[in-house]
Order: C-alpha cells, then sequence, then structure tokens
C-alpha cells in the first residue's frame, strides 16, 4: 500500500439509501459515517441510490463502467442494510468496477443476510452453538401444511417468525398463541419465500462487534437493556425510537461468558469469510451462550450499537470508520496482488 493510501488523507465514496425496507436507516448510517470520515480529515463523496435503484452524486444520475472505478475514490463505503444493498448485489457491483471497498465481500455478504443459510452454515461448523430454528420454503408450506406445522411445534411458544432477508428486526412477529402462527407466517411469506421460525430463547441479548480482516479483535460485549423489561423484545421500535433501548456495556455477564462470546464472534465470523467488520447477537444464560444472527454492515450512526461497542473498546468513531476504509483498501489491495501473480502465471 502507498504511504498515501496508507495514512493520508482518502477519497471516500459513501453508498447510502437504496430499495430495501431499510433505506431511511441507511441514509442515517451514511450521515453518520460521512460525518466521521469528515472529522478524520477525509474526503467524501456522497452517492444516494433511490427507491428504484438509481445511483446520484450531486444530483446526476451516476453512469459507470466495469473496471474504472467510482468517481476516482480511493475506497467505497457502502453504508448499506437489507436486500439490494448488503445481500453481495451492490458488492458485485463495486467488484466488476474494480474498486476497493469497506466491509465483507460477496459470499459472505449474502451467506450472512440470509438468516436460514448463515444458521445452516454454523451447524456445518459443528461447534457454535444456536438458537433452536426451523427455516421454511414457501413451497413446503403450501404443500405440506400440517407436517410444517407440527414440526414448528416442537420450538414450543413463544416462537419469532422472520422473513430470511430483512434485517433491522423488520416484519418480526412474536407468536404467543398456536392460533397466531399461520397468520404470522403467511405475513412473512407476503415479505420474503424464505421464513425462519426462532424459539424463545432464555437470558439476556448480548452484542459483540467484530473488526479486522485476517488479524480480528472483538469489542467489549454489551448487553440490549429494553424500556419494555421483560416483556418486551429487541424490535424495530426497541431499536429506533429514543428510549426504546439502552446498551450497558460492559454486558452483565460473568466472565466466563464474557470471553466465550468474543471467541464465538470471531468464529462466526471467520466461518461465514467476513471481512472488515460485523456486529454478531448473542443470547446469554448464565454460561451459556447461543449464536443468534451476524450483521455484516450493522447500524452506523455515532449512536448505533456497533459504534458504541467499538467506543467502549478504545475505538472512537472517526477513527473506527477510517480504519475500515483502510481494512477495504488493505483487502483489495492484496486481491490485486493475487490478480497480477496469477495472470504472469497464465503468461509463463
Amino acid at each position: 500500500m502507498s504511504e498515501r493510501l496508507r495514512a493520508g488523507p482518502l477519497t471516500v465514496a459513501v453508498l447510502a439509501g437504496g430499495r430495501s425496507a431499510e433505506r431511511e436507516v441507511s441514509l442515517s448510517s451514511g450521515s453518520g459515517v460521512r460525518d466521521g470520515l469528515l472529522a478524520s480529515g477525509h474526503q467524501v463523496l456522497w452517492v444516494e441510490i433511490d427507491e428504484h435503484g438509481c445511483w446520484r452524486h450531486e444530483g446526476a444520475v451516476l453512469s459507470v463502467t466495469p473496471g474504472e472505478g467510482l468517481l476516482d475514490a480511493d475506497v467505497v463505503f457502502p453504508a448499506l442494510h437489507g436486500p439490494f444493498g448488503e445481500d453481495g448485489v451492490v458488492q458485485g457491483m463495486l467488484e466488476a468496477l474494480d474498486v476497493a471497498y469497506a466491509g465483507s465481500g460477496v459470499a459472505a455478504s449474502a451467506v450472512c443476510l440470509d438468516k436460514i443459510t448463515f444458521k445452516q452454515l454454523m451447524r456445518a461448523a459443528g461447534d457454535v452453538p444456536q438458537v433452536d430454528h426451523v427455516g421454511l420454503q414457501e413451497p413446503r408450506f403450501r404443500d405440506d401444511r400440517d407436517a410444517v406445522l407440527e414440526e414448528l411445534a416442537a420450538l414450543g411458544l413463544p416462537v419469532f417468525v422472520k422473513p430470511a432477508h430483512f434485517g433491522s428486526s423488520l416484519g418480526i412477529v412474536k407468536v404467543s398463541d398456536d392460533e397466531e402462527l399461520e397468520g404470522a407466517l403467511e405475513a412473512a411469506f407476503a415479505h420474503d419465500a424464505r421464513v425462519i421460525v426462532e424459539a424463545l430463547a432464555r437470558g439476556v441479548e448480548v452484542e459483540c462487534g467484530v473488526l479486522g480482516n485476517e488479524d480480528r479483535m472483538a469489542s467489549e460485549p454489551g448487553e440490549i437493556l429494553l424500556a419494555g423489561g421483560e416483556s418486551g423484545w429487541y424490535d424495530y421500535e426497541a431499536k429506533y425510537t429514543a428510549g426504546g433501548m439502552e446498551l450497558l456495556v460492559p454486558a452483565r455477564v460473568s466472565q466466563a461468558a464474557r470471553e466465550r462470546v468474543r471467541e464465538l464472534a470471531i468464529r462466526a465470523f471467520a466461518y461465514a469469510g467476513c471481512a472488515g467488520l460485523a456486529r454478531v447477537d448473542f443470547f446469554v444464560d448464565g454460561d451459556s451462550v447461543l449464536v443468534n444472527e451476524l450483521n455484516t454492515m450493522p447500524g452506523f450512526t455515532p449512536t448505533s450499537v456497533y459504534a458504541k461497542l467499538m467506543a467502549a473498546s478504545g475505538i472512537p468513531y472517526p477513527e473506527l470508520v477510517e480504519r475500515l476504509c483502510r481494512l477495504g483498501l488493505e483487502r483489495w489491495l492484496a486481491q490485486t496482488a493475487r490478480d497480477i501473480g496469477a495472470r504472469a502465471g497464465r503468461a509463463t
């Protein structure tokens, strides 16, 4: 990496908005990233993706060419959430443009946004304990409804019914009565052809941030304390309404559980092939720790959970967003060197 890219000011294209239902959250995240980068002395190019997927910079529609980068930026920060942004689609486009970008690549982004595929991968790894769950595809539910309901009954009540590809707790329904289950499934399938049903996990909700590429660090774990107390759950309103939740850092769990959370966060990050950053969500009951989800691009306002976890671990927000950009550059330069080596090998 040149000295300028290693330590000097960067030109960063921040992508925000997008086609998903999490568009407004993305705009807030992108604004936070922009402000953090400006505070660190970097130049920011704002690129907003509208509801139809059109990219605009300074009001003009962007036209891009494969292999020619994006607005001559050194690196792109895709502050995008949900489908059409966090699922590998935009990452693939950035790969085609041959531009460095912050965060995970195509495969890890796609795997981790799909809650079912992520859990299947963790199950295949064999040493990542998880929340009990059942993954469903709509054709099976339509064709074999009675068998599906019988399988779901084994999870007990209450359960949480979730569209497989949504983030920010959108579309999630808590079901506490058997008579509510089919309606919740129908509502979830209206959003997504793949739906996951999760058993209630006992204990407290704990979140842990991961930062790095090959050399990774796990943050101090934080505990989610809901305004509704034990009767509440971590839904969209709790996440994005002022006073809906409080993050306690460090989490009020045992030292053994704290270290287990950090160990499993890095393990899940590595198994999924993530890069740059992730937030891993857990349930902790005594010394028992269960992995629930991994988010490759968590909310990114300065007051979002990931930023707070990293700040509590000694990395203030402006430094955090800068480090993520440099990690993206590091990964791109390493891949570029591999590509050059491969072409040279074919030529000899």
